[in-house]
Parts: structure tokens; sequence; C-alpha cells
């Protein structure tokens, strides 16, 4: 077991096939930490309310971080915009999970992290609710090929690797509009008098230093399985998840 004094994970997306269940139950099982967050898109609710999908294991994934919560990790839920039907119960606690709308995390080196989901650049780009729509259907297509191929990867008993964002990193707007965002997350950070940010929402784990502060993405469950940790020593990295551990 790995002891961390903090996680942040986000982006899980279940209630999806493109979720990567297996993948965060193992890694839940073999890490461990005094604080976890759970940056946003925990649970796909637009997906869900286009149909319904649910098996065990993405059961086993909230009863997982429930029992997490009851044996002494303190638990914070920041809901994205995917799970935004979870916004109206901000400050109020799901079994012992508080549900907030961000937060102020201090670590070990006195460092003010601003920890928020991040959907609100999309606000400032005027993204509006169609051209969304249209660019998560695009988006889940390119998943379901990611998820086949990786069923085949398993079979031949190979690491997982992400065929979407293999995609997506090839795709010059894609990356300027990371670009803008990492820059539009850091201003904002600033301007709540903190060192840097903490968010997800872009599915690109990253640890910048930058000259506003540090922007810290954890990345996603569907694309990269990937984590923020800080050690108790107060370093803070990305772990990728990619392969089952026993």
């Amino acid at each position: 077991m790995n002891y961390y004094r903090t996680i942040w994970i986000s982006d899980i997306h279940l209630g999806t096939k493109a979720c990567q269940s297996k993948y965060l139950l193992n890694f839940l099982k073999h890490n461990d930490s005094e604080k976890l967050y759970l940056v946003g898109d925990i649970i796909d609710g637009w997906a869900l309310k286009k149909k319904w999908y649910w098996p065990q294991s993405h059961n086993d994934v909230i009863q997982k971080i429930l029992r997490k919560s009851r044996k002494g990790t303190k638990v914070i839920y920041i809901p994205g915009n995917h799970d935004e039907a979870v916004r109206q119960f901000y400050n109020l606690r799901f079994s012992e999970i508080k549900i907030l709308k961000e937060a102020i995390h201090k670590t070990k080196t006195g460092k003010k992290l601003w920890v928020t989901h991040g959907d609100q650049f999309d606000a400032f780009r005027r993204v509006t609710k169609i051209l969304e729509l249209i660019g998560d259907g695009l988006y889940t297509f390119i998943t379901w090929i990611n998820e086949k191929l990786n069923k085949i990867r398993e079979k031949y008993k190979k690491n997982y690797w992400s065929f979407s964002s293999h995609i997506k990193s090839k795709i010059s707007n894609v990356n300027e509009y990371i670009s803008s965002y990492e820059k539009f997350m850091l201003r904002e950070s600033k301007l709540k008098g903190c060192d840097g940010v903490v968010c997800g929402h872009i599915h690109r784990p990253s640890i910048k230093k930058m000259k506003d502060g540090i922007y810290l993405n954890d990345g996603d469950w569907v694309e990269h399985l990937s984590a923020l940790v800080e050690t108790k020593e107060g370093e803070l990295k990305i772990i990728y998840w990619v392969k089952l551990e026993n």
C-alpha cells in the first residue's frame, strides 16, 4: 500500500463504457491518503440521461470511496459539468463526503492551491451547449475506439495505451485550447491569492511551473488513468496507473 498526504482524481465518468473502473479500483486498493479530492465529472450525468449504463464495477468504485471516507480519509467532492446536478448540494455532506464548489488546499511546503473542476473556462470561451454536445459526441466515438483497442491489448497482456490521447495530441487546435486553458486557470488562481491551481476537465494530466504559479491537472480515468498526489514530504507528482497490480 502506498500512503500519500493527498490524492486528487477527476473525470472518472462513471456511467459510461469509456470509464476504466477496473484500473481505478485497483489504484484505490493500492493507494491511500489523508485527503482525497474528487475534482469533478465523477459520475457522467449527461451520458446517463441518454442511456442508463451502470455495471457492478461502477458501483464498486462508489463503495470503495465511501469505505475510505468511513475509515478516516477526508474526502472532498467538487462537482464538474458532467455531474452538475450535484452542485445544488454545496456545503452538505453525503455520508462522510463533503461537497464543495471549490477548495483551497495547503501543501506540506506551505503552497496554497485552488482546487476546482475547471469548466469555468468554457463560459469564458463562450462554448454553447450545442457545440459542447457536438464535441462530446465526437469524443465519445474516439473513446469507443480506445475501449475496443485496449480490450485487444489486454487480451495479449499489454499495458493500457490511450489511443484517444494520441489522436488529440496531433490536433493543433486542441493543443492551442489547452495552452489557453492553462493560462486562464492560473490567472484565476492568482486572483484568489493562491500559488497555483489543481483542476481536471480537459483530460490532460500535467504539472507546469509558469509565471503565474504552478498549474496542476490530475488527468482522468478514461484516457490517461492518472492521479495527482502529494507525498508526505509535500512533493507533487502525477501517477499513471496503466498496469493492474495484484
